[in-house]
């Protein structure tokens, strides 16, 4: 019963948890400024005050949509082909053996080399970032999935198998549930690859994008317009974490709640 109170004072305080987090920093970033100065760091209410003026310039909305574009569609088809082939390669040794090298390969080359790969192989284009996003993020997916179903519980295999249980329902209700566990906090870590590999792509290709605009700003030697894009950048992650993986993972551990065995 005591668990079960702290727990949800614990959850009831959550979002103020956060807001004294997001303060801490803002604190922090405040005494770096008054240290080094407005060149080296900007302060947050000067950093405001350009991202106002970029909003007023209208180059904000089309800069957020480029680069929402690029990062979430890159990191759906990673998300998509990692999960697939993750999925297979936990259940299939051969496949295993054959695909781990490769991903480790693909983890293993710096996700600025992609980038640069990709605008030799399709030149400025959105479909630049798209494909530096999602081969940086894909074998990370990738990982997860195969850990995930390569532990599913033996036994509980095995009963489903001899109840006859469909394969649709064998997926959904055995497998999904544990292989979610590790693909998560995953999808967690490749969304955050998203935003930063698709920023860099842009930066660098000039097709647009909030890179775009942290390249104008670094052209003019603007810090305050720097920081600003910066926390455009933060903000569109922290905003799709908590509407696309937090509710999943909210509901993924209210099912792991039900188990027996888990505490309530």
């Amino acid at each position: 019963m005591a668990n079960v109170s702290w727990r949800r004072l614990v959850g009831g305080g959550e979002r103020r948890w956060a807001a004294l987090g997001l303060a801490v920093v803002v604190a922090l970033w405040e005494v770096g400024h008054r240290v080094y100065g407005d060149f080296v760091l900007p302060s947050p209410l000067s950093t405001l005050a350009a991202l106002g003026r970029i909003a007023a310039s209208g180059d904000l909305w089309p800069a957020v949509v480029t680069t929402a574009r690029d990062a979430l569609s890159g990191f759906l088809a990673a998300t998509l082909v990692g999960t697939l082939l993750g999925g297979i390669a936990g259940r299939s040794m051969p496949v295993r053996a054959m695909l781990q090298p490769i991903a480790t390969m693909l983890i293993g080359v710096p996700a600025i080399a992609w980038v640069v790969l990709s605008l030799l192989w399709f030149g400025g284009s959105g479909l630049a970032a798209t494909f530096s996003v999602a081969v940086a993020a894909g074998p990370v997916v990738f990982a997860a999935a195969t850990q995930g179903t390569r532990t599913v519980d033996g036994g509980l295999r095995t009963m489903a198998r001899a109840f006859r249980v469909p394969l649709g329902a064998m997926i959904a209700d055995v497998y999904l549930p544990h292989v979610l566990s590790y693909l998560l906090p995953a999808l967690g870590t490749a969304l955050a690859m998203s935003w930063k590999v698709a920023v860099m792509a842009e930066l660098l290709s000039g097709a647009g994008g909030i890179g775009d605009g942290l390249a104008a700003a670094r052209a003019e030697v603007d810090t305050a317009k720097t920081m600003a894009w910066v926390i455009v950048v933060v903000a569109l992650l922290l905003v799709v974490d908590r509407l696309v993986i937090e509710p999943v993972r909210r509901h993924f551990e209210t099912w792991r709640r039900g188990l027996p065995g888990e505490a309530a």
